[in-house]
């Protein structure tokens, strides 16, 4: 953990309100499954599957990254955050752009309210994509890490771009292809581009630090990054001119591979790790990279068999997102959130207390028993969803719905108690 600790970290009012919607987020968005559970097992181009998606990778997934990037900008870019103003600017207006475009989808409001509401997400993107850049161009060392952190929020800013004409179509119908095409640009942009390569460059920093993993070939990180945005560069090209399946399944074969080396570095780690017992934190983590395998199978399903039928093919395609959106994306970041969050608000509230007074450690500010509750209901939820996507089971689906409901319930409570977590002092012996 004291790979975190670093002058240039940013004051805890950047971050921690971050972690706050976001976590309120996720229980809106476990309450919303619940009360839609058989929307799920509607075509995915919904309204309210739509709505749900956006509120998972905006409200939730991407919030609380904003936050612990903001952090961990200073370890990875080994400089500070360009403006922590301009962080809590985008923070404000993140929020409420989420929150109407959200509801704009909910509410089929397609004309008027999703128009202004992209378009204020997508000037909070922009704010976050320029504080992030400036930080990195101040960076003296361009490790990989940093490298693949550049590369996700410029796919991000392509995405928000696509989305925000996608839109903007809804009012004015001026994209030559139907809505669907650009939606799975849209779709494959923000979680692969964006998600999968910011968490490889985080994790390839944070999981050996948390492993205590020593002497690791930085060589396979360097292919990964290549093969990845090889792949995903031309995807994209491929999708907007030539329509060619081929040429398909030779990028997504570089993407997969790439995912492959990124696996086998972390592998090496947790070969190689010091600390052999895994916290809750890390199994979570450890969870969610072999969960990876979940979307490349269902990728290669959906590439591969062409005759499929349509209510099959939609339950297929929901469950390639959900895998994921869910399986991969949100297991990472319930992990993480017990590994970075914990450490963040102790740094705050005991750094001027240490060698004076006894402190608590990080993992002391959350209730162990409560996040090991929360991981067993969270493999529950996974396994019960994913069996109720693939058989369109209707009773899976409401248990894994309710059982993520609860997930969000006690990781609130856990966040909620890090977060007001109240000084301790105790005098040395």
């Amino acid at each position: 953990m004291n790979g975190l600790t670093t002058a240039n970290a940013p004051h805890s009012s950047v971050v921690i309100p971050h972690f706050i919607f976001a976590g309120l987020c996720f229980m809106a968005l476990s309450i919303l499954i619940v009360l839609n559970s058989t929307s799920l097992l509607e075509a995915y181009f919904n309204t309210k599957i739509i709505a749900i998606t956006h509120m998972a990778v905006l409200g939730w997934a991407s919030m609380i990254v904003f936050g612990a990037l903001y952090q961990l900008i200073p370890v990875v870019f080994e400089t500070s955050l360009y403006s922590e103003k301009l962080a809590k600017i985008t923070f404000w207006i993140s929020a409420v752009s989420i929150l109407f475009l959200t509801y704009a989808f909910w509410d089929g409001a397609f004309s008027m309210l999703l128009v202004y509401a992209s378009s204020f997400m997508f000037l909070s993107l922009f704010l976050f994509i320029l504080n992030i850049a400036l930080s990195y161009r101040a960076s003296v060392i361009k490790n990989i890490s940093s490298k693949f952190i550049i590369a996700s929020i410029f796919w991000l800013a392509i995405t928000e771009l696509v989305g925000t004409l996608i839109a903007f179509n809804f009012k004015f119908n001026f994209l030559s292809e139907i809505h669907l095409h650009y939606l799975k640009i849209h779709a494959s942009l923000g979680l692969v581009g964006w998600f999968l390569l910011l968490i490889i460059g985080v994790g390839s920093t944070l999981i050996p630090m948390f492993l205590i993993s020593h002497k690791l070939n930085e060589k396979k990180l360097v292919v990964s990054f290549f093969l990845i945005n090889t792949g995903l560069l031309g995807l994209i090209v491929n999708w907007f001119i030539f329509s060619n399946t081929n040429f398909t399944f030779i990028f997504w074969g570089l993407i997969v591979m790439g995912v492959v080396s990124f696996v086998s570095f972390i592998y090496d780690s947790y070969k190689k790790r010091l600390r052999k017992k895994l916290d809750v934190g890390m199994r979570y983590t450890m969870l969610a990279i072999a969960s990876i395998l979940l979307p490349i199978v269902t990728s290669l399903v959906l590439l591969l068999v062409f005759n499929i039928e349509y209510e099959l093919l939609f339950r297929v395609t929901t469950f390639y997102g959900f895998s994921i959106i869910f399986g991969f994306i949100t297991t990472m970041i319930l992990g993480q959130t017990y590994k970075t969050l914990p450490f963040i608000v102790w740094l705050d509230k005991y750094k001027d207390l240490v060698g004076k007074t006894k402190t608590p450690l990080p993992r002391e500010l959350y209730s162990e028993q409560i996040a090991t509750i929360q991981f067993y209901f969270y493999v529950g939820c996974i396994v019960s969803l994913s069996i109720g996507l693939i058989f369109n089971n209707y009773i899976a689906i409401k248990i894994g719905s309710l059982s993520l409901l609860i997930v969000a319930v006690l990781y609130n409570v856990n966040v909620f108690k890090i977060i007001f977590h109240k000084v301790k002092k105790r005098e040395n012996d």
